[in-house]
């Protein structure tokens, strides 16, 4: 991916150089330890120097959002950063703003950083586990020796991570989905998730379920419509349920955004503006925790999408810009 990325970059300006700014996570999605971000991170570093990279900076999201926000400031401000993605919700205190040398080392300028292994991704399971999965024979039963017994749940919770449904895909698992179904109360269901395994539409899934998510953001109520399987999927969907559905989610991103002020010593009343980015910074239900603390007044936004990538690029130029080329 990397070394694509590379190559089209040079298509497009010339060669590049050997330097390079790399976002982060705060917290890698699935890391206990400082050793398991280690790992991470020495993995990172190492496919970064096949691709011809030495000079190499692994910056946080949430601080490359904080370059893109501050190259609008005509002032300083205390601002709490909060980077919306697909794994990881990640949050920077910092301080920015026209009297900040952009050259000098910019560790003084951070009061703290933490962050969740709860963003986008995690939002799009909890539909496919309240809504898909039934479909699919979710808390459905199968007859065992003269009993009822409920569909095993591991089936399911590697379906309700995209990256991770194309592991049922192996000759055990199907061997053992197939027995179920000749045992289960519903074997319509079964069907149609064994077809979906074997015909590969976990992504396919995944994208209706995220347009649904997104559709939510600005409606109170969507048709979620999957016409893949057989029987097809087609539901309204309720933004009230899927809050619902994500409550739990939500109070964990409050509470790291508490811990983080605590942490820092920081009343919300000190902190002059929030900027949210990331797609997942348009959900409702995300808006109001940094509506409650901190009131509407003082959230920025604007290119949630593309803030993170631009403010590392500015990270890049404040870096590199004295070498022959900067990334």
């Amino acid at each position: 991916i990397i070394n694509r990325l590379r190559k089209e970059a040079e298509r497009q300006f010339g060669d590049i150089g050997n330097s390079i700014v790399i976002g982060r996570p705060v917290n890698f999605s699935g890391a206990k330890t400082k050793e398991d971000e280690d790992l991470a991170i020495n993995r990172l570093r190492a496919a970064v120097e096949k691709c011809g990279f030495t000079d190499i900076i692994f910056e946080f999201e949430p601080i490359g959002a904080a370059y893109y926000y501050e190259k609008q400031l005509d002032h300083d401000e205390l601002v709490l950063i909060a980077d919306f993605g697909g794994g990881t919700s990640d949050f920077s205190l910092m301080h920015l703003g026209t009297s900040i040398d952009k050259k000098q080392n910019r560790a003084t300028s951070i009061l703290g950083t933490d962050g969740v292994a709860i963003a986008g991704d995690t939002f799009d399971s909890r539909i496919v586990r309240n809504l898909v999965a039934p479909y699919l024979g979710f808390k459905s039963f199968y007859k065992s020796m003269g009993k009822l017994l409920e569909m095993p749940y591991w089936v399911y919770e590697k379906l309700g991570r995209w990256h991770h449904v194309s592991f049922l895909k192996t000759r055990e698992n199907m061997n053992i989905l197939r027995e179920l179904r000749g045992q289960a109360v519903e074997q319509k269901k079964i069907d149609a998730l064994m077809y979906l395994i074997k015909e590969d539409l976990g992504y396919k899934l995944y994208r209706s379920v995220e347009q649904t998510k997104v559709e939510l953001s600005d409606k109170e109520k969507n048709m979620f419509v999957f016409k893949e399987i057989l029987p097809f999927i087609e539901e309204i969907v309720i933004r009230e349920s899927f809050e619902n559905w994500v409550n739990k989610d939500i109070e964990a991103i409050s509470s790291c955004v508490d811990r983080l002020l605590a942490k820092c010593g920081v009343s919300t009343k000190e902190i002059d503006s929030v900027f949210l980015t990331g797609g997942s910074s348009f959900v409702p239900a995300v808006r109001n925790i940094f509506q409650q603390k901190f009131g509407a007044q003082r959230l920025r936004g604007g290119e949630e999408l593309t803030t993170v990538a631009k403010g590392l690029a500015l990270r890049g130029l404040d870096r590199f810009q004295t070498t022959t080329s900067a990334t």
